[in-house]
């Protein structure tokens, strides 16, 4: 990524977690913007969705989510217009990062207990 592209994801993710924190109504999970991706000719930002639930609160709220990409797109617009000529498209992704670090945080603390037992 350039430098121009990591600061435009850097504000989307900054304008994207101000949206989910006061303008969307949350009804369900906790959702945290844990990274953007953009690509090189600023059109498509893809968006790291962190959710706190259980696994079915953070599959209706993905799919909520995807339903709501055009609201969502013109409440950013309507926060970052003067900054950009073309807001990019988002595609919203359930960053599951979180998750496999516990996994291996658990698999890890197995086999530490399990060499302790051997001695």
């Amino acid at each position: 990524m350039s430098i121009r592209t990591d600061k435009v994801a850097s504000l989307l993710q900054r304008e994207l977690s101000t949206i989910f924190e006061k303008e969307i109504p949350r009804n369900g999970p906790l959702l945290t913007v844990t990274d953007v991706k953009v690509t090189n000719d600023l059109g498509i930002a893809r968006v790291y969705i962190s959710v706190i639930g259980n696994k079915e609160e953070s599959r209706q709220a993905m799919s909520r989510l995807q339903g709501e990409t055009k609201y969502i797109r013109k409440l950013l617009s309507s926060r970052i217009r003067h900054q950009f000529r073309r807001i990019p498209e988002l595609e919203f992704y359930e960053d599951l990062l979180h998750e496999q670090a516990s996994r291996i945080e658990e698999l890890l603390k197995k086999a530490r207990d399990g060499q302790s037992r051997e001695r």
